[in-house]
């Protein structure tokens, strides 16, 4: 029985991840559509594919960046300051151009949507008090409540003094490092089951209907979201490389991109990113570092969600944007962004912030917040896509950079 079952499966299974993942896709979209209940019956799968990657994403961050800190020697380039760089100005770009085609686009919402729990920040000085405070946080509950800030603060501090340990010490920090990569490895290999499982419950929950309702709002913001992924990020590669950056930037959409948007979460897509760059080769000192950083910081997509549905409430509410403010709210939104948590759904609930710039009160803004949500099947899973694959393209640049410098 099993070598029969083997026989039948084998040629699926030599298709590559990629390939099956498509497949799952396509089989979720099927089962929605032609069998609603069977489809609500798979969606555990998806559940639980999610639940494992989360459960590892945090312990998975805390280890490799202690491991890469504490192996790192004396004086060995990292290349994290180019990164780091691409990242904020990239970040600045996408807002900026959110801005632009909310201008060019006026979208105008039905601000009549049920409440939305949860208590926003009330302005960009009480997130950069919260990041401050999140640092700090106690280094065991950071790792239950998957607070990545307190991981990357600990992580650092961690392997930074590991420096100065034995030799033993620090090659049981990477192999113990490998070990739980390796565990992710084996969870990733079942993506085509889990992403089966999440399309096919996630349009039999909320439909297609759902999403037709607020068409334009999506329409700007999946629109922006493409000409940053396919215009302005390859144009800073090519500021950065001086070559020819689209080959770079299909690789890592197709190695990223699709599986970030279903697990909806940059943090559990870091082991995707970690065995993309490992693909491309590229300097295992610099990505072990930008990744895991990338995941918690580089959020373009977010300062896109966060720009476009705080505009929509402006126009909707016939209120004025000057120029001025306009750029403000890029600044605004680019900070905000870096301190949304790499899970999905997390820049939502910062447009009550971005709001207040306007005067909008709270419980208008959260009415746009809800909108948020009802099309956030599309509009997160793509931001997630965005984000996570802007992880690997801009710390590949960056390693490329350095290298046609060497050379």
């Amino acid at each position: 029985m099993f070598a029969t079952a083997h026989a039948v499966f084998q040629p699926l299974i030599r298709l590559g991840l990629i390939p099956q993942i498509l497949i799952g896709i396509v089989a979720g979209v099927l089962l929605a559509l032609f069998a609603p209940g069977v489809a609500s019956d798979v969606s555990l799968l998806g559940q639980l594919f999610i639940a494992a990657l989360q459960a590892v994403a945090p312990i998975l961050v805390f280890v490799l960046v202690a491991a890469a800190i504490s192996a790192h020697q004396k004086g060995q380039p990292t290349h994290m300051r180019p990164v780091l760089v691409l990242y904020v100005v990239g970040t600045l770009i996408a807002a900026f151009i959110a801005v632009a085609a909310s201008f060019l686009f006026p979208t105008e919402l039905s601000l009549n949507a049920g409440e939305v729990e949860g208590t926003p920040p009330g302005d960009i000085f009480s997130v950069l008090r919260d990041l401050l405070l999140n640092a700090v946080a106690n280094p065991v509950s950071a790792l239950m409540e998957a607070n990545f800030i307190a991981i990357l603060a600990w992580a650092i501090g961690l392997g930074l003094t590991l420096r100065q340990a034995s030799d033993t010490t620090r090659q049981a920090l990477t192999d113990l490092s490998a070990a739980i990569t390796r565990i992710v490895t084996l969870v990733i290999r079942l993506a085509p089951l889990g992403i089966l499982g999440l399309v096919a419950g996630t349009l039999a929950e909320s439909g297609v209907e759902a999403l037709l309702n607020y068409a334009q709002l999506l329409g700007v913001i999946v629109g922006c979201m493409l000409f940053v992924a396919l215009v302005s990020n390859p144009l800073l590669v090519y500021v950065a490389t001086r070559q020819n950056p689209y080959p770079l930037v299909f690789t890592c959409l197709r190695g990223s991109a699709i599986t970030a948007f279903f697990t909806r979460s940059s943090a559990a897509n870091i082991p995707v990113n970690l065995e993309l760059c490992r693909r491309l080769k590229l300097d295992p000192d610099t990505y072990s570092i930008s990744i895991p950083l990338g995941a918690t910081i580089n959020m373009c997509g977010a300062a896109i969600t966060i720009t476009v549905i705080t505009l929509a409430t402006t126009h909707t509410l016939g209120i004025n944007v000057d120029f001025a403010t306009a750029l403000l709210l890029c600044v605004v939104s680019a900070l905000a962004a870096c301190g949304v948590s790499g899970v999905a759904g997390g820049s939502l609930m910062l447009i009550p912030m971005a709001a207040n710039l306007f005067g909008i009160p709270t419980e208008v803004a959260m009415q746009a917040v809800a909108i948020g949500f009802v099309i956030s099947v599309v509009q997160d899973s793509t931001e997630t896509a965005l984000n996570s694959s802007t992880d690997v393209l801009f710390t590949a640049a960056a390693c490329q950079a350095q290298e046609a410098k060497r050379s």
